[in-house]
C-alpha cells in the first residue's frame, strides 16, 4: 500500500466516524443535520478537555487563537450549554471555562453509537458475506493500531471530567 493510499484511507474512514457520531443514519435513512460548530469552537473545546477551569488568556495562549476570536467561540459553546463560565475565585476579573456534564455525555453517546449503517453505505453493495469479512479487518486493524499512550475516547473523558472537579 502506498502513503498517499493510507491517508486518504485514514480520512475516509474518519469521515464516515463523523458521520456515524452525528447520527446521519438511523434505521437506514438520514438523520436531522446536527448543527456543526466551526473550527475555533472545537479547538477550544480540545483545548478543555486538557486544560479544564482554563481562563480565556490561558486559552488563547496555547491554542494562539486571537483572544477575541477565543472569547466569541467559548460563547458559543456557552450558548448552546457546551461550556459554562464563571469568575475566578482568585481573581475575579478573570473568567474560567469548563466543559459541562452535558456536553460529556453526549460525547460519550455519540461516539458509542453503531457506526455500522453508514460503513454499509460508504462501502456500497457487498453482500452481507463480504461485509462482515471487511468489518471484522477492520475491527482488527483498529484493535492492532490502538494507542494505548492515548487511551480510548471514554477514558480521556472521564479523566477530563474528574479534573473538572
Amino acid at each position: 500500500m502506498k502513503a498517499l493510499d493510507l491517508i486518504v484511507l485514514g480520512r475516509q474512514l474518519a469521515r464516515i466516524g463523523e458521520r456515524a457520531m452525528r447520527g446521519d443514519v438511523i434505521d437506514g435513512g438520514p438523520a436531522a443535520p446536527d448543527p456543526s460548530l466551526p473550527a475555533g469552537a472545537l479547538i477550544v473545546m480540545r483545548d478543555l478537555l486538557t486544560h479544564p477551569a482554563s481562563s480565556i488568556t490561558d486559552i488563547t495562549a496555547r491554542t494562539r487563537l486571537p483572544q477575541s476570536y477565543v472569547s466569541e467561540s467559548v460563547n458559543k459553546l456557552r450558548v448552546k450549554g457546551i461550556a459554562t463560565t464563571s469568575a475566578d475565585p482568585a481573581d475575579r476579573r478573570r473568567t474560567l471555562v469548563r466543559l459541562t456534564a452535558r456536553h460529556f455525555e453526549q460525547v460519550e453517546g455519540q461516539s458509542a453509537r453503531d457506526a455500522d449503517a453508514v460503513l454499509r453505505r460508504a462501502l456500497g453493495d457487498l453482500d452481507d458475506l463480504r461485509y462482515e469479512q471487511l468489518i471484522v479487518v477492520l475491527a482488527e486493524l483498529a484493535d492492532r493500531l490502538r494507542n494505548e499512550s492515548a487511551g480510548p475516547l471514554a477514558e480521556r473523558i472521564e479523566a477530563a471530567r474528574e479534573r473538572q472537579h
